[in-house]
C-alpha cells in the first residue's frame, strides 16, 4: 500500500492495539544481587549447558545450599528454564535446594554412613549419640555408602572424612574446625616419574606403538573390566576404534555399590598409574576427549586429581585429547554407565533407553 505521493505507507496489525513492547521477558525477573553474586562465583568459566551440574556444586560450596534465587540467577546466566534447572538441582542430594520462603539448612553437614558395614559397626548408636548433642550450626543426616567400608563406622563432617568415628572423634573435629577436606598422602607426579612412569605415554606419542598392536597386548592379556560384566578391555577398544569420529571417552568413577571402594584405594595411591593408562587408552582409540566422572563423596581424590591433571598438562602428556573432571552430586543411579552419560551432559542421571548403546 502506497501513499499519493508514493511512499510505502505503515500498516499496523489490526490486533496490536496501543500496547507497547515489554522490555523484559514475561515473569518473575531474577534478582539484581543474585546476579551479580552469580557472576562473581562463575568468574571466566563457560556457561555451557553441560556445566550445569559443575556451576551447582559452585553455588553449593559457598552457600552451602542452593537459594531460589541463586537458581534463578544461574538459569539465566546460562539462557536455560528455570523448571529445567530445578529439575536437574532437586534430583541430586548433594544440592540442598531451599524454595522461596523456606529456611536454609544449618551451615555444616555431618553425614553419617549407613550402609552394610557401619550397620555392623554399631552406627545407629553413634546416629543416637550425634542428633542434636552437635550445636545449632550442625544438622546430622543419613547417608548411603561412602567408599570407606574398611573404616566402619564413617562420618563426613562437611568434607572432611572421619574414619572409625565415635562421638568424641566426631564432636572433636567439630569443635576443633576441621571440615575440610584431608588430601590422602599420594605418590605425586614427580614421583611417579622418577619411578620410570609416563615412559611408556612418551613412546606412544612419539610413534613407537601402533594402535592394532596394542589392542592385540590388551585382548591377549584378557584385562577385563571389573564392573559387573567382564568384558574384556581389548575388545571393547577394538569395537570403540570401528565407530566414527569424532570419539569421546567416558571413566567411570562413581562406584557406588555397597563395600566397592577400589576405585578410591587406588587413586589416594597412584593417581598417576591411572592416568597415564586412561592417556593410552584414549590414543589408541583416538578419543578427542576425556571425561572422568567421580562421585562426589571422594572430595580428597578429586584436590588430588585436579592439582596432579595439571602437572600432566604441563607436562604435555594431553596433546592428543582433553581431559575434563566431572563431580558427581550424590545420585547412586549414575554408576549405570548411560545415566553417567547424562549426568556429565549437565542433566538428571536418568539411564537411556537402548538401543543404540554407548
Amino acid at each position: 500500500m502506497t501513499t499519493p505521493t508514493g511512499e510505502v505507507a505503515k500498516v499496523r496489525h489490526p490486533g496490536a492495539g496501543k500496547r507497547k513492547m515489554r522490555p523484559t521477558a514475561k515473569g518473575r525477573q531474577p534478582d539484581p544481587a543474585a546476579l551479580r553474586e552469580i557472576a562473581e562465583l562463575l568468574g571466566d568459566r563457560p556457561r555451557r549447558r553441560d556445566l550445569l551440574i559443575e556451576h551447582l556444586h559452585l553455588i553449593q560450596d559457598r552457600y552451602h545450599h542452593i537459594s531460589a534465587r541463586h537458581l534463578q540467577a544461574l538459569a539465566e546466566m546460562m539462557r536455560i528454564p528455570m523448571a529445567e534447572a530445578f529439575e536437574v538441582a532437586t534430583f541430586y542430594h548433594h544440592f540442598d535446594v531451599v524454595k522461596e520462603g523456606e529456611a536454609p539448612p544449618a551451615p555444616i553437614t555431618v553425614r553419617v554412613c549407613e550402609s552394610l558395614s557401619c550397620e555392623m559397626a554399631g552406627v545407629e548408636a553413634l546416629i543416637e549419640a550425634l542428633d542434636g548433642k552437635l550445636g545449632p550450626d550442625v544438622r546430622v543426616v543419613r547417608a548411603p555408602c561412602m567408599g570407606r567400608c574398611e573404616c566402619a563406622p564413617v562420618v563426613k563432617a562437611g568434607l572432611n572424612d572421619i574414619n572409625n568415628a565415635t562421638f568424641e572423634n566426631v564432636s572433636g573435629a567439630i569443635e576443633a574446625g576441621e571440615i575440610e577436606t584431608q588430601v590422602p598422602d599420594y605418590q605425586d607426579f614427580d614421583a611417579y616419574k622418577a619411578d620410570g612412569g609416563y615412559a611408556l605415554l612418551a613412546d606412544v606419542l612419539a610413534g613407537k606403538h601402533e594402535r592394532e598392536a596394542l589392542i592385540e597386548t590388551m585382548e591377549s592379556s584378557n584385562l577385563r573390566g571389573l564392573g559387573g560384566a567382564g568384558f574384556p578391555a581389548g575388545r571393547k577398544w577394538k569395537f570403540v576404534r570401528m565407530e566414527t569420529q569424532p570419539r569421546v571417552m567416558a571413566v567411570n568413577g562413581d562406584e557406588g555399590e555397597v563395600g566397592t571402594f577400589k576405585d578410591r584405594f587406588y587413586l589416594e595411591r597412584k593417581p598417576h598409574q591411572f592416568i597415564e593408562g586412561m592417556l593410552i587408552a584414549a590414543w589408541v582409540v583416538e578419543a578427542t576427549d576425556v571425561y572422568i566422572y567421580l562421585r562426589d563423596e571422594y572430595p580428597g581424590v578429586r584436590h588430588a586429581l585436579e592439582t596432579e591433571l595439571q602437572k600432566v598438562r604441563d607436562a604435555g602428556f594431553d596433546s592428543t585429547t582433553t581431559i575434563h573432571l566431572r563431580r558427581g552430586a550424590g545420585a547412586y543411579i549414575c554408576g549405570e554407565e548411560s545415566a553417567m552419560i547424562e549426568s556429565i551432559e549437565g542433566k538428571r542421571g536418568l539411564p537411556r533407553h537402548r538401543p543404540p548403546f554407548v
